[in-house]
C-alpha cells in the first residue's frame, strides 16, 4: 500500500506543483489537496477538498481520507495585515497538528518553514545552522509566525513520538511565474536598498525545493533541513543584472519608505522583506547534503539568472513556463 498524502494550501501556486508532483510518484495511492478556494492550476490526480485548516473540520477531512502523511505549506507572508497572517499561519498549524494528534493513521508530518525563523540583525552569523538561534528579528511578524509554529512542531513531537517530522527551512523562493516577495520586490522598475547597506541574498530554485518535499514523503528523513541554492549575491550586484536602478532610503524608517516607493510605482513590498534587504541571510545546507541526502542542482546565482532571462519579452514563452 503505497501513501496517503494530505497537502495544505493547495491553491498556492507552490503547493499545486508538490501535491502534482506527489501524484505522479509510484509510492503515492492519493493526493487531496485542501484549501478554501481551488486551485488555479492543474491539479490533475488530486482530490480537492474546500476545507479551512483554521477549523477542526481539517480533522474530519483526515479521517475521511485516511490521511498517513500530511505535507503543510499553507504558511506565508500575508499582504492582508498581521491579524490574517497570524490566523493563517499559526491558528491554521495549531489545527493541523491537532487533527493529526487526534489520529492513529497519521505518522508522518513534512513542515514547510522558512528561514524568516532564524530572523534578520546585523548580529547574525555568516551562516545559519539548524541548530543556530535567531539573534534578532522574530519578535513580529511572519518570523515571529514561523518561530512559532516550529515550537507548536516540536511540541506535537514530544506527545506523539510515533510520528516521523521533517521541517524544511526554505531561502527566498524566486520563480518567474509563482509570486513571492522577492520575485515581487525585483519587478520593480526601481530597488527601493537601505544606504550604507549591501545585504547577501540567497535563492532556491522551486525545482529543488519541489524535490526535496517529495524526498520527504517517500523516504524517512527526521529532522529540521535547511533548503538553499549554493552560494549567495550581493543586493547591488542583482540590481546591475536586472538593469534596475537602487533607490538609496535612509535606515531609520526604511520599511515605511520602501513600500511608498514600491506602491508608487503600482507595487507592494512584504510587510517583512525590509529586514533581509538591510541584513541579508545565508544558511549553511551540510545537513541537507550529509543527512537528508540531496544536492540542489541550482545556485543561487543560477536560480537568480534564470528569474532575470525569463523578464525579457518572449523568453518565458520559449522556455514553457509553469502555469
Amino acid at each position: 500500500m503505497g501513501r496517503v498524502a494530505l497537502v495544505t494550501g493547495v491553491s498556492g501556486a507552490f503547493a499545486t506543483l508538490v501535491a502534482r508532483r506527489l501524484a505522479d510518484e509510484s509510492d503515492v495511492d492519493k493526493v487531496v489537496g485542501v484549501d478554501t478556494v481551488l486551485p488555479a492550476g492543474d491539479i490533475t490526480g488530486v482530490k480537492f477538498v474546500r476545507a479551512d485548516i483554521r477549523t477542526p473540520v481539517i480533522g474530519k477531512v483526515m479521517a475521511v481520507e485516511d490521511v498517513d502523511t500530511v505535507v503543510h505549506l499553507d504558511l506565508s507572508p500575508s499582504m492582508r495585515g498581521r491579524a490574517v497572517g497570524k490566523e493563517l499561519n499559526v491558528i491554521g498549524t495549531m489545527q493541523v497538528l491537532a487533527a493529526c494528534q487526534r489520529s492513529s493513521v497519521v505518522g508522518k508530518l513534512v513542515l514547510g518553514s522558512s528561514s524568516a525563523v532564524y530572523g534578520t540583525s546585523p548580529r547574525d552569523p555568516a551562516m545559519f545552522r539548524e541548530s543556530t538561534a535567531a539573534r534578532g528579528g522574530v519578535r513580529t511578524g511572519f518570523p515571529k509566525d514561523v518561530v512559532e509554529v516550529e515550537a507548536y512542531a516540536r511540541g506535537f513531537a514530544r506527545r506523539r513520538p510515533d510520528v516521523l517530522i521533517t521541517t524544511l527551512r526554505s531561502a527566498q523562493l524566486l520563480d518567474p511565474v509563482i509570486a513571492s516577495p522577492m520575485s515581487q520586490y525585483f519587478r520593480n522598475p526601481v530597488l527601493p536598498a537601505a544606504l550604507g547597506f549591501d545585504p547577501r541574498l540567497q535563492l532556491v530554485h522551486v525545482e529543488d525545493l519541489v524535490a526535496v518535499m517529495a524526498e520527504a514523503v517517500r523516504r524517512d528523513r527526521p529532522g529540521t533541513f535547511n533548503v538553499a541554492g549554493d552560494g549567495v549575491m550581493l543586493l547591488s550586484q542583482a540590481a546591475r543584472r536586472l538593469g534596475r536602478p537602487i533607490l538609496p532610503l535612509p535606515p531609520f524608517g526604511f520599511a515605511t519608505g520602501a513600500r511608498r516607493v514600491v506602491r508608487a510605482a503600482g507595487s507592494d513590498l512584504s510587510p517583512d522583506l525590509h529586514r533581509i534587504l538591510m541584513y541579508g541571510r545565508a544558511m549553511d545546507t551540510s545537513a541537507l547534503r550529509e543527512v537528508f541526502g540531496y544536492d540542489p542542482t541550482y545556485s543561487t546565482e543560477q536560480v537568480f539568472e534564470q528569474f532575470r532571462a525569463a523578464l525579457r519579452p518572449g523568453v518565458l514563452a520559449m522556455m514553457g513556463g509553469r502555469r
